[in-house]
């Protein structure tokens, strides 16, 4: 079994052993993130084994297994902890050896998230390079969402893997809700609003684009090329209505040649690419009309070509912060 085996929760979220359907949602009644050893440098092996550990070597396991936190507290403080720490530290402890096996548990190792169901039970391990304290996972570990998605960190919001950064073993996880969405494959609202906004902005800005005179389409071309890091060295057509352009990329020295319509047929298209390949001079060529004729859309090209048509030029005007500029030349 790989280390991203998949698992499932029945519907209360407590891990189901026997069930097989891996798009079943996880529905725990806490979630606490783990530190695994100092640095975490002991989560590769638990993931491996199947087990989330606890150190904390001065306090007995016999005197955590009868519950008493009290005493719990009273050892840490004898150990030279402050009030404040002991309290926290024995809270810690007693969250390891009595939360309930619906708990999801969660730690970052290896660029990803991890998550993992415990099973109820505490276990000494004096076979281990210190003394520590374990209790074996009810699922595998596992870094993937429900569908299979692995959850790289660098795809999650500080706001959840700050947490790392806490300087504990156990804390609770404030980003609860965030972080059930991203392991239930479930969208985010806020993100979902804002990409629907998104859309009709780029929805407007290609009729605005429609609308443009082919001078200022043209002036819009150069404005998104120079944004990408392309500037314009030559013009091929100064005095003609539609414009050949030569543009370099400022960081390779690579050069493109680039051919503005308003509007083309396929026709047209090919008449354009046989100029480029006598051009010679440029690796790549940019084909940009925001009106095409015919089945230009669906002209088969080869890999140095880009055809950009009006709803690939609006989004990219808008990427490049030219939506205020579209609005005030079809005003």
């Amino acid at each position: 079994m790989t280390l991203e085996s998949r698992v499932t929760l029945s519907s209360s979220g407590v891990a189901d052993a026997a069930t097989t359907d891996d798009n079943i949602k996880i529905n725990p009644s806490a979630i606490r993130y783990i530190k695994l050893g100092t640095g975490n440098r002991l989560a590769e092996e638990c993931i491996e084994r199947g087990i989330i550990r606890l150190g904390f070597d001065g306090v007995p396991h016999d005197l955590c297994q009868t519950s008493d936190w009290s005493g719990v507290r009273k050892i840490l403080l004898d150990l030279g902890k402050t009030q404040g720490a002991a309290t926290n530290q024995a809270n810690q402890i007693e969250d390891f050896y009595t939360l309930r096996g619906d708990v999801l548990w969660i730690t970052f190792w290896d660029s990803k998230l991890w998550w993992t169901f415990a099973q109820p039970g505490v276990h000494q391990d004096e076979h281990h390079d210190y003394l520590t304290r374990h209790r074996r996972v009810a699922t595998p570990w596992r870094c993937t969402n429900i569908r299979g998605d692995v959850l790289a960190l660098r795809n999650f919001s500080t706001r959840l893997t700050k947490t790392a950064g806490f300087r504990g073993t156990i804390c609770n996880i404030d980003e609860a809700p965030y972080l059930l969405r991203r392991i239930n494959a479930e969208s985010e609202p806020l993100a979902d609003e804002a990409a629907t906004l998104q859309n009709q902005l780029v929805a407007m800005a290609e009729r605005l684009v429609a609308a443009l005179h082919w001078r200022d389409f043209e002036i819009l071309v150069d404005r998104i090329f120079a944004d990408s890091g392309w500037r314009r060295v030559g013009v091929l057509g100064e005095t003609q209505a539609d414009v050949d352009l030569i543009v370099e990329q400022t960081a390779t020295g690579e050069r493109a040649f680039v051919q503005v319509k308003s509007r083309a047929t396929p026709a047209v298209l090919q008449d354009y690419v046989d100029r480029y390949r006598e051009y010679g001079d440029c690796s790549r060529m940019f084909f940009i009309c925001h009106s095409p004729k015919g089945r230009l859309r669906q002209q088969a090209v080869s890999a140095d070509i880009e055809l950009w048509f009006a709803d690939t030029i609006a989004r990219k005007a808008v990427r490049a912060g030219q939506y205020e500029w579209l609005v005030q030349r079809v005003a």
